[in-house]
């Protein structure tokens, strides 16, 4: 918890988590890192997600110790995306819509031929 509200509530707007994760930052983390380093951030992040899917549901074979917690590294991806997105003044909810607008537009019948 955070200012005593809920932190992991399954209805929280894009809004409302770019929020929570800047209040996190700038009081528990202190900071934030630049934006080169969380853009590496993400590229490690990912790089896990995608381990655990090649152990998961593809060919490899995980080893002693791997971590396989799935909802975790996702979790970890959005949580650096956001990051990324504050600091940048990139306002996630106004962008997934024109994101959504523009596939939509695109890929209508795209996929139905």
């Amino acid at each position: 918890m955070i200012n005593n509200k809920p932190t992991t509530d399954d209805s929280l707007s894009l809004r409302q988590l770019q929020a929570t994760v800047d209040e996190w930052i700038t009081t528990v983390g202190v900071k934030y890192f630049s934006p080169l380093t969380n853009m590496a951030i993400l590229a490690e992040e990912t790089g896990e997600v995608a381990k655990v899917m090649a152990r998961k549901y593809g060919d490899q074979v995980a080893k002693p110790g791997d971590m396989d917690d799935l909802a975790d590294e996702l979790a970890d991806v959005l949580w650096v995306l956001t990051a990324i997105a504050n600091q940048t003044g990139v306002d996630l909810t106004e962008a997934f819509r024109r994101n959504i607008e523009k596939k939509t537009a695109r890929d209508k019948e795209r996929f139905r031929q």
